[in-house]
């Protein structure tokens, strides 16, 4: 990894989402200006020059749903067991990963490393805490995103995997690690884990309530449940004044319901000011995504576990994942795919912290170059990144 000492670099020819060729000054590790490309530009005095060959230009990729402390990543192919529903990954992944050594610093450091040369340069991180590991995932993530040296995007989501009522005890640790810097607090599938929607939801509302923290929930749960489960958090979002704080992880039952049902949900997520994240799953009822973001619903996208006791699936690149997004949304058409593009960059800012994530002055100098002729090309072809610069390093 490297970049000028003074924190002054100077990104010159490239193509800022396959626009005319432009020059980008950054100054430590922020986006100065950005202007059309200039051959003559003289270099600065003290800092470094990049020459981006006319590059496409993108902002890092943003990973908005990762499990960096489960993975197995850099170590000999584990493979699965276990019965292939929530509860028995559950069950599988609580009876293999001590003998792993999961969380593994070693594996999420060569985890994130990979991710972050891939061009991901900020992630919302699910981190496991439990009876049985207590707080010490989230020690171990945020000491693999130090360890790379660069300022690496990480938000924190306390996620109680196991369960949280059914699980005495669960609440504390969440609690905790809320008081300790953990930027959101988790749940999941409050009816069917649970089997107390009413409570958990009181529960973890609480605790973000009280501690200024972010709510961050997976809900698998489909159908008339899953939407029953949307209402129910709506109901306290609204009720506590929590928008821009609260995310709905999967909300797989928004695809299920019928076209009036999943409109009317739709303006509800906007009003409340709830967000959703996806994986872009093959086997899940379609996300309504054009209406989602027609409606300034918030969208991120992430790749879920990568190499875990959950599955042995996973590359960590979240360009060929929105080349999946795209596919699975039925987007065709230039204006769609390049929409496709902005969510698993730009767009999900917000995901990670961010009032701004792009090439505009102002923003942190994460920078992605590719060679395609324009971004949907990028999206279909998901090429090799050229250049990755995190805070106007270069670290791939």
């Amino acid at each position: 990894m490297s970049g000028a000492e003074n924190g002054v670099v100077l990104l010159t020819n490239i193509r800022p989402w396959g626009g005319a060729a432009s020059d980008l000054l950054i100054e430590n590790g922020t986006i100065a200006a950005v202007e059309p490309h200039d051959p003559a530009r003289p270099a600065p005095d003290e800092g470094e020059t990049i020459d981006g060959r006319g590059l496409l230009a993108l902002p890092g990729l943003v990973n908005a749903h990762a499990h960096l402390d489960k993975s197995w990543w850099g170590r000999e192919w584990v493979p699965y067991g276990g019965e292939a529903t929530t509860q028995g990954r559950i069950a599988h992944e609580r009876a293999h990963r001590d003998e792993l050594g999961i969380p593994s610093p070693d594996s999420t450091l060569q985890l994130v490393r990979a991710l972050v040369a891939q061009g991901t340069t900020a992630f919302r991180s699910h981190v496991d805490v439990d009876l049985g590991v207590g707080l010490r995932g989230i020690s171990v993530v945020r000491d693999a995103v130090a360890a790379l040296g660069v300022p690496v995007a990480l938000e924190i989501v306390a996620f109680p995997q196991d369960g949280v009522l059914r699980r005495p005890g669960v609440l504390e640790l969440l609690d905790r690690a809320a008081a300790e810097g953990a930027d959101h607090v988790g749940g999941l599938d409050p009816a069917l884990i649970d089997r107390d929607p009413v409570g958990q939801l009181d529960a973890l509302f609480e605790i973000a309530d009280r501690r200024g923290v972010g709510l961050d929930i997976h809900l698998h749960e489909g159908g008339e449940l899953g939407a029953f489960e949307y209402d129910l958090i709506l109901e306290r979002t609204r009720a506590l004044g929590l928008a821009g704080r609260v995310n709905v992880a999967h909300g797989f039952a928004i695809g299920d319901l019928p076209p009036a049902r999943q409109r009317a949900l739709v303006e509800e997520l906007r009003e409340a000011g709830v967000s959703i994240t996806t994986v872009a799953p093959i086997n899940a009822s379609r996300l309504p995504l054009a209406d989602l973001r027609a409606a300034g619903v918030p969208v991120g996208l992430g790749t879920d576990g990568i190499r875990d006791l959950w599955g042995p699936y996973g590359d960590g690149d979240m360009l060929r994942l929105a080349t999946r997004l795209a596919q699975l949304s039925g987007a065709r058409r230039d204006e769609e795919l390049t929409d496709i593009v902005r969510v698993a960059t730009s767009d999900a800012a917000g995901f990670v912290g961010r009032p701004v994530h792009d090439l505009v002055a102002g923003a942190p100098a994460d920078v992605v170059l590719v060679d395609a002729q324009n971004v949907p090309e990028a999206l279909v072809i998901a090429p090799a990144r050229e250049l990755v610069v995190v805070g106007g390093r270069r670290v791939a």
